[in-house]
């Protein structure tokens, strides 16, 4: 009998362990013209980077079949890939959309949690299980995340923040992990003392002003940093520097 695929929480904890926790946000400007720079950036940044993250637009704007050869140059590099589709519909189509992802390689998904979980989530968790992931939002990392995401809701008879609850949520619900912005350090360290062992991934540094450094210290698990990267003049170097600045 074959040996099972490790499950994603486990497989990207691993890779971190021999790389670092950063997850390249491949978010290269028009990648259909520019698909050999996606590729040298693999290559090149493989032996340092524990993940690739892979956005919406990048897939619409090359198709599936072209981001399918890429996911698999990442999985030769021994790197792990997420979908960051935001994925947040009704059960059916959730579950169409999670397939064609996952067939076409990506060993996580990142999905939004306010779709609930009837016929909502569920379905997801049911297509990624045993080894694929999915990963909730908690609290974006843009200026505007504030609006929403600090309301109060109730819950259970009480008060509390809608990010608190999303990450309740996931980590009742057994997610690999939530999104939680760079920007907001303050929430990382609220999320990570509520629930230790959820991991955080933390996109926003750099351009939009998230520090890799406070993230870490404030409990992310993972960084993900696209821009701070690839528009780089030397990628390799601006990695490194960002490494450097951990503690």
């Amino acid at each position: 009998m074959a040996s099972q695929a490790p499950r994603f929480k486990e497989a990207i904890s691993e890779r971190k362990r021999v790389s670092s926790p950063i997850v390249l946000a491949l978010d290269v400007p028009e990648p259909s013209k520019n698909m050999d720079k996606c590729y040298r950036l693999i290559d090149e940044l493989s032996p340092r980077i524990c993940a690739v993250k892979f956005s919406r637009w990048f897939v619409l704007e090359l198709g599936i079949p072209k981001v399918a050869q890429m996911v698999e140059k990442c999985h030769e590099k021994g790197l792990l890939t997420i979908m960051d589709c935001k994925l947040n519909d009704v059960g059916h189509t959730n579950e169409r959309i999670a397939k064609i992802y996952f067939e076409a390689g990506f060993d996580a998904i990142i999905a939004s949690p306010f779709v609930g979980w009837e016929n909502g989530l569920d379905v997801i968790f049911r297509v990624a299980r045993p080894s694929k992931g999915v990963i909730l939002l908690a609290y974006m990392s843009h200026p505007g995340a504030k609006d929403f995401f600090e309301a109060l809701v109730e819950w259970e008879r009480r008060k509390v923040p809608l990010y608190v609850l999303c990450a309740q949520f996931a980590h009742e619900k057994g997610a690999d992990g939530v999104v939680v912005g760079a920007t907001r350090p303050e929430k990382i360290r609220e999320i990570k003392a509520k629930f230790p062992d959820l991991p955080i991934y933390s996109p926003g540094i750099g351009p939009q002003g998230g520090s890799a450094r406070e993230a870490i210290e404030a409990g992310a698990d993972y960084l993900i940093v696209g821009r701070a990267i690839v528009a780089a003049s030397d990628p390799s170097e601006s990695l490194e520097r960002i490494l450097a600045s951990l503690p």
